[in-house]
């Protein structure tokens, strides 16, 4: 938001002490992420924005008694989708933790309805006591391994360039793509050319390293090793330390943040689901896990303020400084932190883990409709065909996206291959939800634990096709009818009828309900999958990842098993 004169004549005014603030914080500890300092003192806010700190007069004073005062938390990668709330829902369930503002990869709804998604996000973004800023998704679809539900190309993404809250150029997961030179990739480089273009290259080391980063690529999040951070903050990248639901990062990352690379650090969140979001928080979490995990809490702190705002230029926020919009939340402690009043603009938000006003009054656009083409679903299409005794198994492994490459056994009766859940080997599918009568692929999966029943969803990165995993070729049936029906969702559920479903009407990835609302629905379904045998802590957001073919080592998408290492399809049988 830039000054219209008036604006800044009075704002200079103020900030002398010629006129009264309009609130004035008295008694704060105030956190100054520029000097790496605590300082008590008053923080004066007229119009929106900090006029600074001293004996300002004010016509409302807040006496915070001592509280500590820091500014409002930063988001510098996340996809609102994969919280399974919608963009005022989200608002409304992250601004009491502290965060005032995220940067938005609508990567998710992008893949499923192209444009039209991107402009609900940008819609849903205007009159929210919160800022969404967008960073437009480099990579529609991800790769040429899937079938997502549009393409968008360069001169797609032109059109949207002059938005104030587009601010750059999304994650380019398709690094083959960079380092191969292919004409789409290189058109959407050479267009952000002036702005932030985000990356996400895991494991990418050495001469090709050199040519990605050389490409105007400038930050990665897909670190889970020290080494590879170190390499890549070397080279001129700055490190987004990611510690979302699935991936967590945070503790390896750590010890890369030191007096000389903080200011190319920054805490993300990627992928949040709403279980933890209700439970434990949002930037506050990461934050307050990086204080015990040693972290100086100043430093922590700019971690989640002033870095992302310098990465991504906004000028107007990041730390509480002269001129600087007035976003920020009070604790009691500054370890851990404990957002007790947010302020957004000047105008206290939220108090005491609540808001100040229902979100019922927020802006709520129309909703998209949702693509749901897949088809005639039945037990006989998830029937497979032994050709060979030994097949490819995707081997998940807690708190990571990355599977395990391994070979076993097939189980094979009257000529096809079933599940072994003895063995805990599920049959996987992905059924294209865009063109319909598609015959699905099939793989199968280790790690999910099932001993009965299945499980379905249609958050399936990065394309959203309906993927099911099971038991039975019955089990699965039944799951994938039910999100079918239910416009796009997730599902548990068995052939004798057992069954939860959570609908999510918003291109199949998004619910229209509250935070509480979506928890308990979700909250039913890891119940039921915890009771069935699952040992993981998100079962469902350990499957949605299973068809993502640019983490490694295998993943499964409606053209087949993909080989991430040698980013091709692979046969499944060996």
């Amino acid at each position: 938001m830039t000054w219209h004169s008036e604006e800044l004549i009075r704002f200079i005014q103020v900030a002398q002490g010629k006129h009264p603030a309009d609130l004035c914080l008295r008694n704060c500890r105030m956190v100054n992420v520029h000097s790496g300092e605590i300082q008590q003192t008053h923080v004066a806010v007229h119009e929106g924005r900090v006029v600074g700190w001293g004996d300002y007069q004010a016509h409302e004073e807040i006496d915070t008694a001592g509280a500590y005062l820091c500014p409002g938390f930063i988001d510098a990668h996340l996809h609102i989708e994969s919280t399974l709330l919608n963009p005022s829902q989200f608002a409304a369930a992250v601004l009491p933790w502290g965060t005032t503002t995220v940067m938005a990869d609508p990567h998710e709804i992008a893949n499923v309805l192209g444009l039209d998604g991107i402009g609900y996000f940008l819609r849903s973004g205007e009159n929210l006591p919160f800022d969404i800023f967008v960073t437009l998704p480099s990579c529609v679809p991800a790769t040429h391994l899937e079938t997502s539900g549009a393409r968008l190309r360069g001169a797609d993404l032109h059109a949207l360039l002059p938005g104030e809250r587009v601010v750059g150029l999304a994650e380019m997961m398709n690094f083959p793509g960079v380092l191969n030179t292919d004409p789409e990739v290189i058109d959407k480089l050479i267009l952000f050319q002036k702005r932030p273009i985000d990356g996400h290259a895991p494991q990418l080391r050495g001469l090709e390293l050199n040519a990605y980063i050389g490409s105007g690529i400038r930050s990665d999040h897909e670190c889970t090793t020290l080494q590879e951070a170190k390499e890549k903050l070397a080279k001129g990248m700055r490190i987004m330390i990611r510690e979302g639901s699935q991936s967590k990062d945070l503790a390896a990352l750590v010890p890369l943040v030191n007096d000389h690379t903080w200011p190319h650090c920054m805490f993300v969140s990627d992928d949040r689901h709403p279980d933890e979001l209700l439970r434990d928080g949002h930037m506050n979490a990461i934050v307050n896990k990086a204080m015990s995990l040693g972290l100086e809490p100043v430093r922590a702190i700019a971690l989640a303020t002033l870095t992302p705002a310098k990465h991504f230029a906004l000028t107007d926020r990041g730390a509480i400084s002269p001129g600087f919009f007035a976003d920020f939340s009070l604790s009691p402690t500054l370890s851990p932190w404990i957002p007790q009043r947010v302020f957004k603009k000047g105008v206290e938000v939220a108090r005491e883990g609540r808001l100040i006003d229902s979100p019922e009054s927020w802006n709520t656009p129309a909703l998209p409709s949702s693509s749901m083409r897949v088809g005639t679903i039945s037990e006989e299409i998830f029937r497979l065909k032994a050709q060979g005794e030994r097949i490819l198994v995707m081997g998940i492994q807690e708190g990571s996206l990355f599977t395990r490459k391994m070979t076993l056994s097939a189980k094979i009766v009257e000529g096809s291959v079933l599940a072994d859940p003895s063995r805990d080997v599920l049959k996987v599918a992905v059924l294209n939800r865009h063109t319909p009568q598609k015959k699905p692929s099939i793989g199968f999966v280790h790690g999910l634990g099932l001993s009965r029943g299945a499980m379905a969803t249609t958050v399936a990165h990065d394309s959203h096709n309906l993927l099911v995993a099971g038991t039975s070729d019955a089990a699965m049936s039944v799951v994938a009818k039910a999100v079918e029906e239910a416009g796009g969702g997730m599902a548990i559920g068995a052939e004798d009828g057992s069954l939860e479903v959570l609908p999510l009407p918003i291109a199949g990835l998004m619910s229209d309900q509250a935070l509480p609302q979506v928890v308990a629905s979700l909250e039913k379904l890891k119940k039921m999958a915890r009771s069935w045998g699952s040992p993981l802590q998100n079962p469902f957001m350990a499957l949605s990842f299973l068809s993502l073919p640019v983490i490694p080592e295998l993943k499964l998408t409606d053209k087949g098993l993909v080989d991430v290492n040698t980013f091709s399809t692979v046969s499944l049988f060996q």
